[in-house]
């Protein structure tokens, strides 16, 4: 029975993992309501956050787990807000100590990589190595606030980063041009819904390295874009067009990230999956997209659970579980925290 805790940024969540049943239990507290009055995360309140809910949190896990004690505990050690992730490990050290069991940091990044073949372990709970097996190799893209990742999971299960950015990731460039749209945090969410009655051919943003050969993605330069378009345009007039400029936006971001796959599906391939995973991965138009691209390719689309899109810890305690030779063993408790480390 894997015990995983993930503290990386603004969620404070638990999860009980073992692998002949599956998720026993999910728990997980948000802080949006309070950081939206910010316009973005606050490090010391996040950390405050969680250093409130974690009590209430693990009272709510321990009803599941009814006296009895995880044989693992994983927790997130990078990368995050390093406060945040110290308040997990911290407990991550205190629960070790005190049911003598094993401890493990997992990678952030690797877990949401891992995340969308949750669903297939819950479909196949007796039969999962070989289930997996069929799918690989697989073409991922893990499309967050923080990260834009693509990355291939070969036959042996290694993980090879095939394009990442080089500046803002798509989330990042989502909620920096929700902000200059004047829109609330996380603006992402509100671009998309405006978006939906927009014209996203109205207006022309750049796509940054169109070439096959340049495997990068970049999104600040989508940002600039938008704010000289902004400054064209009469302020009685912005309102009008703000459900156009989002379409048209967000299609920008989109367009860079389906080209980018597409290109990395017929330069690496053949791959025999699609994933797509990271909290951008709620985007419905996004999803969309992916879906068809996989469906042109025949292969599956992987696409996590929306509830594991965000930070979770389900997909901590799946990553320790399917992937345990990249986490980083604990000896006499000594896990340190790495707020940059990389997938």
């Amino acid at each position: 029975m894997i015990f995983a805790i993930e503290s990386s940024c603004d969620e404070s969540a638990l999860a009980l993992f073992t692998p002949s049943e599956g998720l026993l239990g999910e728990w997980v507290h948000s802080q949006l309501d309070l950081h939206k009055i910010y316009g973005g995360v606050v490090p010391d309140l996040a950390s405050r956050e969680h250093l409130a809910n974690f009590p209430w949190l693990l009272q709510e896990a321990q009803k599941v787990l009814a006296g009895r004690k995880p044989t693992l505990i994983a927790v997130t050690h990078g990368p995050g807000l390093a406060g945040c992730l110290a308040l997990g490990v911290a407990l991550a050290k205190s629960l070790a100590l005190a049911w003598e069991c094993p401890l493990v940091g997992v990678n952030h990044l690797r877990g949401h990589a891992f995340s969308p073949f949750i669903a297939t372990h819950a479909a196949a709970l007796n039969d999962f190595p070989n289930a997996w097996k069929s799918l690989l190799p697989h073409l991922g893209l893990i499309v967050s606030g923080g990260n834009t990742v693509l990355f291939a999971i070969d036959r042996e299960r290694q993980l090879t980063i095939l394009a990442q950015t080089v500046d803002d990731a798509a989330g990042e460039g989502l909620d920096k041009g929700a902000k200059l749209l004047g829109l609330p945090y996380p603006g992402g969410p509100h671009i998309e819904k405006l978006a939906a009655t927009g014209d996203p051919k109205a207006y022309d943003f750049p796509r940054a390295f169109p070439s096959a050969s340049e495997m990068h993605f970049s999104f600040s330069g989508l940002k600039t874009s938008l704010r000289y378009l902004m400054e064209k345009l009469p302020d009685d007039e912005l309102q009008q067009c703000l459900p156009n400029l989002c379409a048209s936006y967000q299609t920008a971001v989109i367009d860079a990230l389906s080209r980018k796959t597409t290109q990395a599906l017929t330069q690496y391939g053949p791959f025999v999956s699609l994933g797509l995973s990271g909290g951008v991965a709620n985007n419905k138009a996004l999803r969309s997209r992916f879906a068809d691209l996989a469906s042109r390719r025949r292969i599956p689309l992987l696409a996590a659970h929306p509830r594991h899109t965000g930070d979770n810890a389900a997909m901590i305690a799946f990553a320790a579980y399917v992937d345990p030779a990249a986490c980083k063993q604990s000896i006499a408790h000594d896990l340190a925290i790495m707020p940059s480390m990389g997938l």
